[in-house]
């Protein structure tokens, strides 16, 4: 059993430091190019994958991300749930006054059309402006 753990985890090792340098854009490959890296990792089985992992790659992310999903994640707006957002509260309290302006509207001219249904029912004239 030992034996087989002393050829399985170099070549686990092996396997996943050329899986890592494979998707490892370029810029971020120290030192060497890419390819060199991919070279010395499959011809020195067991220092390649341990040179590549402990020097080969620039291990911080680049700061806005390299993915558009990662630019987006870093560029999230602050709030997430609508009731926590001020903007859209904002916008909400902008709407319920147009609201009630359009009610108040309404309601001044329902009240002058029963006044004048009540006038024309009583008898008197329309009203004049002058």
């Amino acid at each position: 059993m030992f034996r087989l753990l002393m050829y399985l985890i170099p070549l686990a090792l092996t396997i996943y430091a050329f899986i890592d340098c494979l998707n490892t854009p370029e810029d971020e490959a120290k030192h060497l190019p890419k390819i060199a890296w991919v070279f010395i990792i499959l011809l020195f089985w067991i220092v390649g994958p341990v040179a590549w992992l402990a020097a080969g790659k620039l291990r911080t992310p680049p700061a806005n991300g390299r993915t558009p999903s990662e630019w987006h994640r870093n560029h999230r707006t602050q709030y997430v749930a609508p009731d926590d957002n001020p903007e859209f509260l904002n916008s909400l309290k902008a709407e319920n006054k147009k609201d009630e302006a359009l009610l108040k509207d309404w309601e001044a001219d329902l009240r002058r059309r029963e006044e004048e249904l009540k006038r024309r029912e009583s008898g008197e004239g329309p009203k004049d402006a002058t």
